[in-house]
Order: structure tokens, then C-alpha cells, then sequence
């Protein structure tokens, strides 16, 4: 009875280390994929693209509508350099897109707005061809900041 006892206690006592082992393996933020608790509190703090930029219209400070944002380009440092705005469409259909920097594009009264920007100036800008701009990323190891 006593050696049985004993090996239980083993059992256990082994069974409890692994467990302490495995759950000290996956402690937030200890990771090496993925992100760090820091990072998700970016997450939390942040807003997306999708849901805030992409698809919506751009106003002036008119509030008339003066165009849709139909993609953002990121440079190669990470940041987000340009929007890529619809002037014209047709049945949802891109007419004529030109690229505006990000920069220039404000959030006033929970709309997105070009600040002193009209239709006409929109249109008159060149249009966007997306032959020149990378469909799939380049490798961090290709940028010279990474080297």
C-alpha cells in the first residue's frame, strides 16, 4: 500500500513539473512568433484599414464627396505612403485612380478629408498604374535598412 502510494505521489509530482514546464513555455508576451503583450495593446489602442479607409468615400472640407479610397501602399520602411483614390467610377468601377500621400488625408468628424480638396483637382491629377507598384513584398533582408 505504502509503494503505491508513493508512485501516485511520483506520478503526480512529475505530472505537476511538466504542466509548471509547459505553462511557463507560453507566457504572454514570451513568444518568439507572433506578438508581444506590448504589441497587443498597439493592437488594442490602433484601428484597421479595412474597416476605416478602404471603400470609404473622401471629403473636402466642404463635406462633398470627392473621391473613394480604394488601397493603401506601404513603402518598403513599413509605413503607409500613399492612398490610392478612386476620382471617378462608374458602377463601382475605378475610372481614374491617383495616388495621394497619406499625409495630406485627415480624420475630420469621423470623416476622411483631403483638406482643400475638390473634384476637379482630383481628376486633373495624373492617373495611378499599378505596373510599377510590387503585388507580393519583398523579403526584410532585401531592404538596405535591414542589412
Amino acid at each position: 500500500m505504502k509503494k503505491s502510494k508513493l508512485v501516485m505521489a511520483l506520478l503526480l509530482s512529475s505530472t505537476l513539473s511538466v504542466a509548471c514546464l509547459q505553462a511557463r513555455a507560453q507566457v504572454a508576451g514570451s513568444q518568439p512568433i507572433g506578438i508581444t503583450v506590448s504589441e497587443s495593446d498597439l493592437i488594442v489602442r490602433g484601428w484597421s484599414v479595412k474597416k476605416a479607409i478602404l471603400g470609404k468615400p473622401v471629403v473636402n472640407d466642404s463635406g462633398e464627396q470627392i473621391g473613394v479610397v480604394h488601397d493603401i501602399i506601404i513603402a518598403p520602411d513599413k509605413s503607409a505612403s500613399f492612398a490610392i483614390i478612386a476620382a471617378h467610377q462608374f458602377a463601382g468601377v475605378s475610372q481614374h485612380d491617383v495616388a495621394v500621400p497619406i499625409d495630406q488625408l485627415d480624420f475630420v468628424k469621423g470623416k476622411l478629408t483631403l483638406p482643400g480638396g475638390t473634384r476637379e483637382a482630383i481628376k486633373a491629377m495624373p492617373a495611378f498604374q499599378y505596373t510599377h507598384v510590387a503585388t507580393v513584398p519583398m523579403a526584410r533582408s532585401e531592404f538596405s535598412e535591414h542589412h
